[in-house]
C-alpha cells in the first residue's frame, strides 16, 4: 500500500513534539527556522557587496571628497576645501581636451576595425573546422599576452628607425614614416595595439552569441533560397544586436583607460607625456601627468571623475541607439 510523506511548506516552520518542553523547543525551532529563511539570502550576497565596498564604492567616493581639495602628493595628510575649483582648472586647460580628442579618435579607429574583424572571424570559426579548439584558442592569445610585453615588441615594429614595418615599407618604395611623432601615423600606431590584442577576446563572445542562435533560422532562409552572406546579414546580425551593443560598450570603456599602450610606444619622457606635442595623450596619460609626475592629486581626482561622466555620456547615447533600434526593429 503506498504511503505518501507529508512536506513542510516553503513558508511553515518545523513542527515539534508535545508537552511543555517540546513546545518550547519548537518556538524556539521555529524563531530560528524564521530567522535563517529571512537572513540567509542577505547572507549570500554579502560578501559581493563588501568587496565592491571597499574596493569600489569606497575608493569611488574618496576620490570624490579628493577632488573638491588641495591635496599634494608630498602632504597627503595636508588638504584644504576648494570645491569645484579642481575642475574648473582642467576645463580651462587646452591639453585636458586634446587628451580628450585624442581618446575619442584612437578609440574610434580601433574598435569599429576590431569589432568587424572580431564578427568576421566569430562567422568563419562558428563552421565546422579541423582543430576548432586550437584555432580558438590562437585568436585568444593576444588578449592573454600582458598590455607591457605586447606595447614593448610593437614599439620595436613601429620605430622610426630600423623598425619592421618601416623595412616593410621600403620594399615596396614607401618612405620610412615617423610613426611616433606623426599626428595621426601615432594614433594608427595605438590602434594597432588594441586591435591586435582586444579582436580575439570579442571574437569569442560573437561565437558564443552566434552558437546561441536557434539553427531553425538558418534552415529556413536556406530553404527560402538565401546565400550565406544573406543569412549573415539578415539572420546573424540581427540575433547578435545585443551582442554587438555590449562589445561597443566595453571597447568604449577600454578606449577611455587607454594607457599602457601610448605610454610604452615611445618610452621614457615623450611616451609620459603623450609625444612631444601630446599628439597621443588619452585621458589616462593626463591624470598620471598630473597625479604622479606633477603631485597635484586634487586635478588628478577631477579628471577621474570628468572621465567617469563622459562614460556615463557615452552609456547614455548606446542606451538611446539600443532603443531605438529595438523600436525600428518591432
Amino acid at each position: 500500500m503506498a504511503t505518501t510523506t507529508p512536506t513542510r511548506g516553503a513558508h511553515t516552520p518545523p513542527t515539534g513534539g508535545s508537552g511543555t518542553a517540546s513546545k518550547g523547543r519548537s518556538a524556539w525551532r521555529a524563531r530560528l527556522w524564521r530567522f535563517d529563511d529571512k537572513a540567509s539570502p542577505y547572507a549570500y550576497i554579502a560578501p559581493f557587496f563588501l568587496i565592491f565596498g571597499a574596493f569600489g564604492l569606497y575608493p569611488l567616493l574618496y576620490t570624490g571628497w579628493i577632488a573638491l581639495h588641495r591635496v599634494e602628493m608630498t602632504s597627503l595628510d595636508e588638504s584644504e576645501w576648494v570645491g569645484l575649483e579642481n575642475f574648473t582648472t582642467i576645463l580651462q586647460d587646452s591639453e585636458f581636451w586634446t587628451s580628450v580628442s585624442n581618446t575619442f579618435i584612437i578609440g574610434v579607429i580601433s574598435t569599429v576595425p576590431q569589432l568587424l574583424v572580431a564578427l568576421g572571424l566569430a562567422h568563419l570559426l562558428n563552421y565546422k573546422l579541423r582543430a576548432s579548439t586550437f584555432w580558438r584558442t590562437v585568436i585568444l592569445t593576444p588578449y592573454a599576452t600582458s598590455v607591457a610585453t605586447a606595447a614593448l615588441v610593437f614599439a620595436l615594429v613601429f620605430r622610426a628607425d630600423g623598425g619592421l614595418l618601416n623595412w616593410v615599407l621600403s620594399l615596396v618604395g614607401v618612405e620610412s614614416i615617423d610613426w611616433g611623432n606623426g599626428h595621426w601615423s601615432s594614433k594608427i600606431a595605438i590602434a594597432v595595439m588594441v586591435i591586435w590584442r582586444w579582436t580575439g577576446y570579442n571574437a569569442l563572445i560573437y561565437l558564443a552569441a552566434m552558437q546561441a542562435v536557434p539553427s531553425d533560422l538558418y534552415e529556413a532562409a536556406s530553404i527560402d533560397g538565401a546565400s550565406r552572406w544573406q543569412q549573415f546579414i539578415k539572420v546573424t546580425i540581427p540575433s547578435l544586436r545585443p551582442t554587438i551593443l555590449f562589445t561597443i560598450v566595453i571597447s568604449t570603456i577600454g578606449s577611455m583607460q587607454l594607457f599602457g599602450e601610448p605610454l610604452l610606444l615611445q618610452g621614457g619622457t615623450l611616451g609620459s607625456v603623450g609625444g612631444s606635442e601630446h599628439q597621443y595623450e588619452t585621458l589616462s596619460i593626463y591624470l598620471y601627468n598630473y597625479g604622479w609626475k606633477l603631485g597635484h592629486l586634487g586635478p588628478a581626482a577631477a579628471v577621474a571623475w570628468a572621465m567617469l561622466a563622459l562614460l556615463l555620456l557615452i552609456a547614455l547615447i548606446n542606451w538611446i541607439v539600443s532603443r531605438y533600434v529595438r523600436k525600428s526593429a518591432a
